[in-house]
């Protein structure tokens, strides 16, 4: 059983859901990086989302792309990233870690050279925005091999063959975008995704987070009431944002406001 199975089913027989946060490694700085990660896991955070920065970030609002650019200012490559989570496995051997990324810097590096060094690094999952299940027949068999869970998004706008076709080729979880957009992006709306998170368990047992415009914990406790994980980026970037000039602060800073969100779920 992957890390991220493991954890949902743990959640699971807790009655839980999974929070899971998004932070871009390097973001303010490469040397805070490894204390975040830490930090958001002591706020009650079970899953991390590491973005791998790019220059380039199509599905991403203002927020997170200023995010790689800081990022990408201090030259953070994939190598710097896998880097980073080998140094939080020191600390961490349980929390799952997804790299989220585009494909460009993984076709760089080569697909098996990748797979087999982010799984050496204890990395759990990859979701590669820019590759559809259609497209990535030589890099899902990869990954898989090595024990990598393979994360894809589903669409507002996807049908249920769709769906289908996207659960069939995903493991560890599927990624639910709430809004038609980029991140941060758009007025969330509970009802359209209540009806969407039901449509999509009607094609597969794997757990089903929501993520793209869930801004506060009043957001984050009604998409726990019907998704299995709620996933937060742009609230948490904006934090680190406004304190970049001060990275040492950033830490604290996003302990206290995961908590703040996993108080909401839990409540």
């Amino acid at each position: 059983m992957s890390r991220i199975a493991g954890r949902f089913e743990a959640l699971r027989s807790q009655g839980r859901k999974a929070l899971i946060p998004y932070i871009a490694a390097g973001d303010p700085h490469p040397d805070v990086t490894v204390d975040m990660m830490h930090a958001l896991v002591e706020g009650g955070a079970d899953v991390i989302e590491l973005g791998v920065p790019f220059s380039d970030p199509m599905a991403d609002g203002p927020v997170i792309q200023r995010a790689a650019e800081r990022a990408l200012a201090y030259h953070v490559s994939l190598h710097d990233v896998l880097e980073m989570v080998e140094r939080f496995r020191e600390r961490d051997a349980t929390t799952p870690v997804v790299l989220m990324g585009y494909l460009n810097p993984v076709e760089v590096m080569g697909y098996a050279d990748f797979a087999w060094g982010a799984a050496g690094a204890g990395v759990d999952g990859v979701l590669t925005v820019d590759l559809p299940p259609e497209e990535a027949t030589d890099l899902e068999p990869v990954l898989r091999a090595e024990g990598l869970d393979p994360i894809f998004l589903i669409a507002p706008t996807s049908d249920q063959g769709r769906i289908h076709r996207i659960c069939k080729a995903a493991r560890g979880f599927v990624y639910y975008v709430s809004v038609k957009g980029v991140t941060g992006a758009g007025h969330f709306q509970l009802e359209p995704v209540a009806r969407k998170v039901e449509q999509i368990r009607q094609a597969t047992t794997l757990p089903v987070g929501v993520g793209f415009g869930i801004k506060d914990p009043q957001t984050t406790k009604a998409v726990a009431a019907v998704a299995d994980a709620v996933i937060v980026g742009s609230a948490i970037v904006s934090r680190i944002e406004a304190l970049a000039e001060r990275p040492q602060a950033v830490a604290s800073e996003l302990k206290a406001f995961v908590a703040s969100l996993r108080a909401a779920m839990d409540a």
